[in-house]
This record gives structure tokens, sequence and C-alpha cells, in this order.
């Protein structure tokens, strides 16, 4: 939590997110300004994405830092900061990912 107010702060970051003791499923949280995308991996093979919420048109594209550099992903994939932060944070709490949204794997 600290580092994502860090980031926060900076503006922009890349957080990876598991649950004590094990390491799948786990989360990635990428944002910049207020735009946020999260990716959730169940095992080695297996990515997903989160779909948006509105916050930015599904036709439209965002930058966001993914590991070291920006990537581009389109409206459909994209939440606010705070709504992707509050997924983030159940994701800790029950350690689930259903009740999250709706994914779409890669």
């Amino acid at each position: 939590m600290d580092d994502f107010g860090e980031l926060r702060s900076r503006g922009q970051g890349y957080l990876e997110v598991d649950l004590p003791g094990g390491t799948y499923p786990y989360l990635t949280l990428s944002f910049r300004a207020g735009h946020a995308v999260v990716h959730l991996f169940t095992d080695e093979e297996t990515v997903s994405l989160l779909a948006g919420d509105g916050t930015v048109p599904w036709e439209e594209t965002v930058e966001v830092p993914v590991l070291d550099e920006l990537a581009i992903f389109t409206g459909y994939f994209v939440l606010g900061v705070d709504h992707a932060w509050d997924v983030v944070r159940s994701f800790v709490r029950t350690g689930a990912f259903t009740d999250l949204g709706e994914w779409a794997e890669l």
C-alpha cells in the first residue's frame, strides 16, 4: 500500500500484487495520471485483462507503464485509478478475483 501511495504521488506506476504463500493468482496494476489497467495472472500461461469502467471511451487509447515501458490499451480495458486500486485491495482482502469484474483472457 505504501508503494502505491509513493507511485501515485509521482503520477504513474506499475505494481505486482500477490497473495501470501503463493505465486498464482496475482494481479498487476499499471497506472498513469487518472488511468489504470489491471492484469490477472492465473498461471504461467494465462493472462487476462479486467474490463474498463467507462472512464475512457472504448475506441480511445491510453498509455500506462507495464514493467519498464509504456503500453497502449483501448478504453475497453481502462479503469479510473481509484476504482482499480479498490479492485486490488478487494483481491488482497478476499483472495478472490471472480467477483472483481469481467475478465478478458489474452
